[in-house]
């Protein structure tokens, strides 16, 4: 069915849009027990049930609920199944299970499940996320255990079939409720889904078929990274359970800040201070960069808060084309502390300046900064 013309999920549900979940569960209860096509033989009873279910499903999840409540149902479209889901009427059972305490679908039994990702915190020096750095870590993670080979079981011997179960995993209970009879399918309790029961544990693992590991990985930081990305390593995280794969190392890290520079973007910013001969004069003056210091020109008549550019003097892109600029922001520095001499020649040359003070209109100090840095 297209989004137009379907009917409003708060409406099949009878709330207000800012109803809260317990108001959506009760609804959704009170619903699902009218039309439930056990209870409700009338001809449209499946497809009300399905209708109602869908907009449960979709207004109970945070995410999906904040799509739909922006765009509507054109917001769900393309994420599976006719009209953006597929809630049809097999699909209902984990809700009406947390929902009633009695479910009809068959689980299977417990399979391979995928090992946790990890999370490492490491910091860096601000120059080894500009030009990289290869770094050495230590992670204690859980692995499949060497002494039994993930069995669990001592070595010499091996789980027995769980007799509660039967080795399927699961027990199953028939139930009578105003529907009928439904089968009520759990988890095996004495073997936890595996359909195996360990009766000589690991003298290492204790039968939880892991063990806590400590191993040290190489990290290779490419150039040009910034605080707060995160370097992912495929496999170096968990080992998973009965046959699953390993999960994933994320790497955060944190860049340390520098003494003179400050990053933006692809730049860095460094501060020079410069005196007021320099500023109107002109002058050669040596300045600290990434890749040591380096002479730049002031030209005469800088004002302050001017900025120069040195281009290629940045920090390097990640797809690898070019570096950004260092910009240099210059402050001219009044001083306060002059000598006899000084003050005399200073006096001379304000004679011949003039002492005519007049209003400027436009852009002052801050605002020049601002706009030479594209802020």
């Amino acid at each position: 069915m297209s989004s137009e013309g379907r009917r409003d999920y708060y409406e099949t549900l009878g709330v207000s849009r800012d109803a809260s979940k317990d108001d959506l569960r009760s609804a959704y209860r009170k619903l699902a027990r009218r039309y439930h096509p056990d209870v409700n033989k009338e001809p449209d009873a499946e497809d009300r049930f399905k209708e109602i279910n869908e907009a449960y499903q979709v207004l109970n999840d945070d995410k999906l609920r904040a799509q739909y409540d922006r765009f509507g149902h054109a917001g769900l479209e393309g994420q599976g199944g006719a009209g953006g889901f597929g809630f049809g009427f097999g699909g209902f059972e984990d809700i009406f299970e947390d929902l009633f305490g009695f479910g009809t679908s068959r689980a299977a039994r417990q399979g391979p499940r995928r090992g946790a990702d990890l999370r490492y915190d490491l910091e860096i020096a601000f120059e080894q996320a500009v030009f990289g750095v290869e770094r050495e870590i230590e992670i204690t993670r859980l692995e499949t255990c060497d002494h039994c080979a993930g069995s669990g079981a001592e070595p010499g011997t091996s789980p027995i079939r769980c007799s509660e179960c039967n080795g399927t995993g699961q027990v199953r209970r028939t139930q009578q409720s105003v529907f009928g009879s439904f089968v009520n399918v759990a988890t095996c309790p004495r073997c936890q889904g595996t359909g195996e029961v360990v009766t000589s544990p690991c003298s290492v693992c204790h039968g939880s078929r892991r063990s806590q590991q400590t191993r040290r990985l190489s990290v290779d930081i490419p150039a040009g990274v910034d605080d707060g990305m995160r370097i992912r390593l495929a496999g170096e995280g968990e080992h998973g359970l009965f046959g699953g794969p390993p999960g994933n190392l994320y790497v955060m890290l944190h860049v340390a800040p520098h003494k003179f520079f400050t990053r933006r973007d692809q730049d860095v910013l460094l501060n020079v201070n410069i005196n007021i001969a320099q500023a109107a004069l002109g002058d050669e003056i040596t300045v600290p960069t990434l890749d040591g210091d380096e002479k730049l020109l002031v030209p005469g008549g800088t004002q302050a808060g001017s900025v120069l550019r040195m281009r290629g003097k940045g920090v390097p892109r990640l797809n690898g084309h070019g570096r950004g600029e260092q910009i240099v922001i210059l402050n001219v520095v009044i001083p306060t502390d002059l000598t006899v001499e000084q003050r005399d020649l200073l006096k001379q040359l304000g004679k011949t300046l003039g002492s005519e003070v007049a209003p400027q209109a436009g852009r002052g100090f801050l605002d020049r900064v601002r706009e030479a840095l594209g802020i």
